[in-house]
């Protein structure tokens, strides 16, 4: 099922939740919204659910329109499924009965499914490995199994779209990583449309084809996960993905100079056209490494934090706070006066002296 979201605005009073959205879901393809709390994600997908109808603009569900600022079709009237934050389980039925209650409302199941509704049920129990937790109520389940639950119930009609709530936040980390696991596998198995919202980044670069990363009711960039980490188009998308240090300087070319300090040069080929119209630089944690080589940009460290595969050093240069990733072989304290050099630069300026060492 393919859904379109032409120039969609949501204003309540006089704020304005979304200002000109314009998506497309293609058929099969798992979308993740990311942003931080406030930024219109959840409206959106009330507006996609149903729940909720645009101020102006419309939405299309292969074509056919479903959603405007004078009508809309209610959830029942679409073909979707609904995995909410909260779980939303009903406490007097059963783990079985929450799986059977869609199949008998939806009303865009196939006639092959409404004939069969116990072996669907069977089915969709042992692809969330609750089969043998059938008969249980939820107040006996572990947040794990609710949330799988939810999904079963969600995913039991086969709907065309599937929309995910920010699912995994009120699990612990651990549980988190499983269930990831888990909608990716489902994903692949029911090969329905994903709209998943999300504030975390992680989710969002581990599951989805698509990520749209939205802040202040707009959309920010639209890539795949690779695109938005690796080249952002935008300070908020560098600085909210990936944790880039957003660093002022000059550009001439390809090759950086932050603060206009004209005797360091960093190559930024990979750098997106329009960070280098506003002069900035996106340098992740991870591209940067500290020293007491004269040759960066000076800084004193403000912050350590140890993570035990790496150290994570909070340095204050020309009155910015640049994170730095290093791993813990070489200690540095706070307090101490140090130089921020990035890593791939530095790395072929090492390599360099020590081919002419090689060669002396």
């Amino acid at each position: 099922m393919s859904t379109q979201i032409k120039n969609v605005e949501k204003r309540f009073g006089s704020f304005q939740a979304l200002q000109q959205i314009n998506l497309e879901i293609k058929e099969g393809e798992f979308v993740a919204i990311l942003g931080p709390s406030g930024c219109g994600k959840t409206t959106l997908l009330r507006i996609l659910a149903g729940f909720d109808s645009p101020s102006s603009g419309e939405v299309l569900v292969n074509n056919k329109l479903v959603a405007n600022e004078t009508s809309f079709l209610p959830p029942e009237k679409r073909n979707i499924g609904m995995v909410f934050q909260s779980f939303a389980l009903w406490p007097h039925m059963n783990v079985r009965d929450h799986i059977r209650f869609p199949l008998k409302h939806h009303q865009f199941l196939n006639e092959d499914h409404k004939s069969s509704i116990h072996q669907r049920v069977d089915e969709v129990l042992k692809m969330v490995d609750m089969d043998h937790l059938g008969e249980r109520m939820p107040s006996e389940l572990s947040g794990g199994q609710k949330q799988r639950v939810a999904l079963a119930r969600a995913i039991a009609p086969k709907p065309g779209l599937l929309l995910m709530d920010e699912p995994l936040s009120s699990l612990d980390a651990e549980l988190r990583m499983g269930m990831r696991k888990e909608i990716q596998q489902l994903h692949h198995v029911t090969k329905a449309s994903i709209v998943y919202v999300t504030h975390d980044q992680t989710e969002a670069l581990a599951m989805a084809d698509t990520i749209v990363v939205m802040n202040k009711g707009k959309i920010e960039q639209v890539g795949t996960p690779k695109e938005i980490y690796s080249s952002p188009t935008t300070p908020f998308v560098a600085s909210f993905v990936g944790k880039a240090n957003v660093i002022k300087g000059k550009w001439e070319g390809t090759t950086f100079s932050p603060f206009d300090q004209h005797s360091i040069k960093w190559d930024g080929t990979a750098v997106t056209e329009e960070l280098r119209e506003k002069n900035l630089f996106p340098a992740r944690p991870e591209q940067l490494e500290i020293s007491y080589h004269a040759d960066g940009v000076k800084g004193i460290i403000t912050n350590v934090q140890y993570q035990g595969k790496e150290i994570h050093y909070t340095v204050m240069v020309e009155g910015e706070q640049w994170v730095v990733h290093q791993d813990v072989f070489t200690k540095f304290s706070i307090g101490d006066e140090v130089y921020v050099h990035l890593k791939e630069w530095h790395d072929r300026r090492n390599i360099g002296e020590k081919n002419q060492l090689l060669f002396v």
